[in-house]
Parts: structure tokens; C-alpha cells; sequence
């Protein structure tokens, strides 16, 4: 079967994200940027699962701008077979990707839709959800566990209460939560692979696809700093300071 992972261009997740003098959004004037950290999860996966012979093409796909063949180019050096970039410079949110990612699940019909179960610089956990909604799938977040049998897909995902076990008819969409896999480095021989694997262009305009925005970031600043510690010397001071200063009990 096919299956089609979504990777996103975010900040690195080791740069301290700076907001804007002007509180218009965050700077990423020189910042590195690299490939999502549950997006290379799920990349991981469907490797895997390439590996194992249930999967036989694996098809990475980023929107953004055209910097965005960057992180495809990872994807494919972990092991994607080719790539398809939505390329645009406007905003994204998360409707809007899951609409450009309904089109290409039409026009590529895979089996099985990976995701990361959320982004690390918006955190709206929304894109695969919206994804399953539209395109009328199965869908399982927060996996931390995917088996493959003839009746369809296995997935225990992670709840509050522990773990939840579900049974999905494919296609599908699954979003990939941290302790599904450790994905791997990608090694020399297979980033200079990853430089000749396909790489086709779209435009949302020709996917027919209206990415207008529907909200718009009012401001943003960064949060206030913590304050230090204190200490107290027994029981009794600690509980006065929470009565009476934190009140909090």
C-alpha cells in the first residue's frame, strides 16, 4: 500500500524563539530551522513499515515555501520515496494544510495518512483531525504503537488514563505521538540519495485549494520570566506563604 507523511519547516527545537521588536510574530531572521520532531516520527514509521513490506512507496509533503525542499530532502534521506511541496508564501493554518492535504490524498489515493500529532512552534494539534473530517477517514491521534493486519490497522494511542487500543478500516489517518519510534540519522550516502529522488511542485491555486486565513494574530509576546525561588525554613512557613501569598489554599 501507499502511505503519505506530512512534514512541516519549523524552528529547530534546541533555538530560543525570539518574539519581534513590533509583537507582529516570531523572528526568524538567522534561525535554524529543520524538519518537525513528531513529523520525522512519523516519517520513521512509515519506513518502517516500507521496511517490513506492508508499505511499498512512501510519499513525504510539505507546505510552505520553497525553503520547505529542505525538509523534504530529510524526509527522503530517512527514506521517503519522493516528495510534493504545496508551495506558497502565505500563512498556513491548520485548515488550510488539511484542506492542501485532502486534495493530494484524492489525487494520490494512499492507504495510509502519517502525521505528527501536533507542531512545535503553533501546537494546534488540529491538521490531522481536520484531515480525517474532510476526506471522511479513520482516523487514531496520539499513537504510540501501529500494527497492520488483512481486516486493517491496530493502533494503540495514549490517553490520560493509560492506553487505548483502536481497530481502523483503511485508509486511514494516524498522528504519531513521541514513543511510537526513535527515528534514525540520516546518514551521508542516503542525504546524497535524497538529492536525486523526485520532487514535484504544486500550487494550492492548482489543487484548488482556498487557503485564506481565518484568524488573525492580534500580538504576540513572550512570557513573563519566572520568578526566583524562596526558601522556607519548615512546614508552617510553607503553608502560611501558600495561604497567604499564593493563595492558593
Amino acid at each position: 500500500m501507499k502511505a503519505l507523511v506530512a512534514v512541516k519547516r519549523v524552528v529547530d527545537f534546541n533555538v530560543k524563539v525570539r518574539v519581534k521588536s513590533d509583537g507582529s510574530g516570531v523572528d526568524l531572521a538567522n534561525v535554524k530551522m529543520s524538519i518537525n520532531p513528531f513529523d520525522e516520527i512519523a516519517v520513521e514509521e512509515a519506513v518502517r513499515l516500507k521496511e517490513k513490506g506492508v508499505v511499498n512507496e512512501v510519499i513525504a509533503v510539505s507546505c510552505g515555501a520553497n525553503a520547505c525542499q529542505e525538509t523534504l530532502r530529510t524526509a527522503m534521506a530517512i527514506g521517503a520515496d519522493r516528495g510534493i511541496l504545496v508551495e506558497t508564501d502565505a500563512e498556513l493554518q491548520p485548515l488550510a494544510v488539511a484542506k492542501l492535504l485532502k486534495a493530494l490524498v484524492d489525487k494520490e489515493q494512499p492507504q495510509l495518512i502519517i502525521l505528527g500529532k501536533q507542531a512545535i512552534d503553533n501546537d494546534c494539534n488540529q491538521t490531522g483531525q481536520m484531515l480525517a473530517a474532510l476526506a471522511g477517514l479513520s482516523q487514531a491521534t496520539f499513537a504510540s504503537r501501529v500494527e497492520f493486519s488483512e481486516s486493517g490497522a491496530t493502533v494503540t494511542r495514549e490517553i490520560d488514563g493509560g492506553l487505548e487500543t483502536l481497530q481502523l478500516a483503511l485508509p486511514a489517518v494516524v498522528t504519531t505521538d513521541l514513543r511510537l519510534n526513535e527515528p534514525r540519522y540520516a546518514t551521508l550516502p542516503n542525504i546524497m540519495k535524497a538529492k536525486k529522488k523526485p520532487l514535484d511542485t504544486v500550487t494550492p491555486e492548482q489543487l484548488g485549494v482556498d487557503i485564506a486565513p481565518r484568524l488573525t494574530t492580534l500580538s504576540m509576546v513572550e512570557p513573563a520570566p519566572r520568578s526566583a525561588g524562596v526558601k522556607v525554613p519548615d512546614v508552617a512557613a510553607l503553608i502560611a506563604k501558600l495561604k497567604n501569598e499564593a493563595k492558593v489554599i
